[in-house]
């Protein structure tokens, strides 16, 4: 059991870590200013030398804990990972701006002093001389992106565009944008711009038929589910007749009514509601005050009345006298 637990864990460990790799590598380089004279501040008012990485994807990734260096001594292969970690500057932990969403873009400041913010890094980079820039994974090895930038003159830029690299001018520098934007630029180009391939819009185009498919399916199955139930409680009814169901709910109700006195009077009212007594006994005060009942004297009164019985009477006594 226990090693059938180490190695699911080694899977998800695994699993866990291409992904994270995969991740990594949607991230890279976009665009590097080494001399900046007239472009962007930092915090302090101060303009220093900047890097600009892209996250490609469509989904947010943190690229805290990966590593920029200007050293090309880092692609030894047989350099420990200890000697080529103080040969790098590490983004740090601990600020938000390092999560970057989904095709959008964040700057870092070099020649900085890391204790000015987290995007403040150390990193050397030469004024207006050629210099390689790497961006590496977290752990130190794994090579993400790179490129080797010319000698640029103050506030040009060295940009992506597509999988070419462009010299642009001050005036056209867009740090923490897309590199090249056209005003004048169709949704038909633009889409063909940001997705060559069409592997954008083919998965859109999918998700879209197989969300409206679903739909439908959701939709038919509860209206055949409604359907049958409408069917079987039709066939209930006509089987059995609907009166006996109602007197049944009648004597359930009164049934109710009367365990509901009892439990609120005691079992003396046998169920019966207070209001009833009350209304037995005002219809005979009622019935008293009009003079319902016969009025009798007290004295009985015995009339005689003759029959064929008295015929009979007057023979049988003179025969015996």
């Amino acid at each position: 059991m226990n090693k059938f637990g180490f190695l699911c864990g080694l899977l998800l460990l695994s699993a866990s870590t291409t992904a994270f790799g995969q991740g990594a590598r949607n991230v890279r380089l976009n665009e590097i200013l080494t001399n900046n004279t007239a472009s962007i501040e930092d915090e302090f008012g101060t303009r220093e030398a900047w890097i600009e990485l892209e996250n490609t994807s469509f989904s947010t990734y943190n690229v805290r804990g990966m590593y920029l260096t200007t050293d090309r001594a880092v692609l030894n292969p047989k350099m420990s990972v200890p000697e080529r970690i103080k040969r790098m500057s590490i983004i740090p932990n601990g600020e938000p701006r390092t999560q970057i969403g989904g095709r959008q873009h964040l700057v870092f400041f070099c020649n900085s002093n890391p204790a000015h913010g987290k995007l403040h890094l150390k990193l050397n980079v030469p004024l207006s001389e050629p210099v390689w820039i790497a961006l590496y994974n977290g752990n130190a090895v794994e090579l993400i992106d790179s490129v080797s930038v010319p000698a640029l003159a103050a506030d040009q830029s060295y940009a992506r565009s597509g999988d070419r690299w462009t010299v642009k001018a001050a005036q056209n520098v867009t740090p923490g944008t897309e590199n090249f934007i056209k005003t004048d630029e169709t949704k038909d180009a633009k889409l063909k711009r940001e997705d060559p391939h069409g592997f954008g819009i083919t998965l859109l185009a999918m998700g879209i038929v197989f969300f409206c498919l679903a739909v439908l399916f959701l939709f038919f199955w509860l209206f055949g589910l409604v359907m049958r139930h409408m069917e079987t409680a039709r066939k209930v009814a006509n089987q059995q007749p609907i009166k006996p169901i109602t007197k049944t709910v009648e004597k359930t109700i009164e049934v109710g009514h009367k365990t509901g006195v009892i439990l609120q009077d005691g079992l003396k009212s046998k169920g019966i509601d207070k209001e009833v007594y009350m209304a037995v006994i005002g219809m005979a005060l009622k019935q008293y005050e009009d003079d319902v009942h016969d009025v009798e004297s007290g004295v009985i009164t015995i009339k005689q009345k003759s029959s064929s019985w008295n015929d009979e009477f007057l023979q049988m006594t003179q025969f015996h006298q």
